[in-house]
């Protein structure tokens, strides 16, 4: 491979000095992503790819298969389920943990449900959800996993709709934050439960516990965490002036811990990283060198916008770089694809594009040809 080094001036762009705490991006989570929404990025991460307990930030998948079933048609908003023993006493109040507040035998409706484990964190709405779905939590636990696996999320094992500790219940922060991106971009009508900050069943109102709702302009989502052993967690989004920005922390000692850093990371979101689009034509491009073909070189062009994210200050410090097959051989048509456009910044991985031929160049004739190979020889060449 042939790698051409060009310098891009519209890289180059000089940005304000960051505050200090931007130079060294640190957190005190034990796990933490911060992804760009529309390109998927991962702008900074800590054990990004680590297997982690996730607790209840677990709901966000069990919230996104119902989603799923919805629009299938196999679930309705209005269909009602029955609560059973088993989902009162594993979710209900006597349980101690999150719960809607279901008692034996109510049969809320599926929308009710979903109100119940995304805004409550219900633990009892989970099940009843699981058990009226799939006939049971292990085979609907089974089926997130399988979901999981169909979404791209490698790391993600579920042995439970609620996220109660369980032997082999895992997933990645990573994974998490593409999970949370999947879901409001596949299911813009229900993202909206998300935002929701209270809700009443049985004349008991209860908060949603997501601390950026209401407190960080933009915050819209998604779902909190906490157990003894993963410590507390947050999966979280917010949008600002069309950007969008995700964040995942897990292992923080206190709520208010998970509250300060969760504001922190999300705030650093959007002031120390930046995600810049590079249309057709804004960007120029050199020719490329052509073997045996009736002209020396060819242009190549970029049809599609290329948009890459990073650091604001990476942006003076960006490469570019054609990368193509050596020797590019003629003949080649107009509108073949020829070679790579690659765009680095410092500390972010490489984003690509296809280069793509804007002219025809034919092969040489017998003669062309024979006095190529023989400039070849003379010059030493192979």
């Amino acid at each position: 491979m042939l790698r051409f080094l060009i310098c891009i001036v519209a890289l180059v762009v000089a940005v304000a000095p960051l505050p200090s705490r931007a130079q060294s991006l640190s957190s005190e989570a034990s796990h933490a992503v911060i992804m760009d929404y529309d390109t998927g990025d991962i702008l900074w991460e800590k054990n990004g790819t680590e297997e982690m307990i996730p607790a209840s930030m677990t709901k966000v998948m069990t919230a996104h298969l119902v989603f799923d079933r919805i629009r299938t048609g196999e679930v309705a908003l209005t269909d009602t389920f029955t609560v059973s023993e088993t989902a009162w006493r594993e979710g209900g109040w006597a349980s101690g943990g999150s719960t809607m507040g279901l008692a034996i035998g109510d049969q809320p409706t599926v929308e009710e449900l979903l109100r119940g484990v995304i805004i409550l964190s219900g633990n009892d709405a989970c099940i009843v959800l699981a058990e009226g779905i799939s006939g049971s939590e292990d085979v609907f636990a089974e089926e997130m996993t399988a979901m999981a696996r169909r979404m791209g999320l490698e790391s993600a094992t579920f042995r439970n709709s609620t996220g109660l500790d369980e032997e082999g219940h895992r997933m990645s922060a990573i994974d998490l934050a593409e999970l949370a991106r999947q879901t409001i971009a596949e299911f813009p009508e229900f993202y909206a439960l998300y935002a929701e900050t209270e809700y009443e069943w049985r004349g008991i109102s209860q908060p949603n516990r997501n601390p950026l709702l209401g407190r960080m302009d933009g915050a819209d989502g998604l779902k909190t965490g906490h157990l003894e052993v993963s410590g507390f967690g947050l999966t979280a989004s917010a949008v600002r002036e069309g950007v969008r920005r995700i964040v995942i922390i897990n292992g923080m000692s206190t709520r208010a811990d998970r509250a300060r850093e969760s504001e922190r990371l999300m705030r650093l979101a959007f002031s120390a990283f930046d995600t810049r689009s590079y249309a057709p034509g804004e960007i120029a491009l050199p020719r490329v060198p052509v073997w045996l073909g009736t002209s020396p070189d060819i242009g190549v062009e970029l049809r599609d916008t290329v948009r890459i994210s990073g650091l604001r200050r990476g942006f003076s410090e960006a490469t570019a770089e054609i990368v193509y097959d050596e020797p590019l051989e003629a003949p080649i048509s107009a509108g073949d694809e020829v070679a790579r456009l690659v765009l680095t910044l410092p500390g972010a991985r490489p984003v690509e594009a296809p280069l793509y031929a804007s002219e025809a160049v034919p092969r040489e004739g017998f003669v062309g040809r024979a006095l190529e190979g023989l400039n070849q020889k003379l010059s030493g060449g192979a």
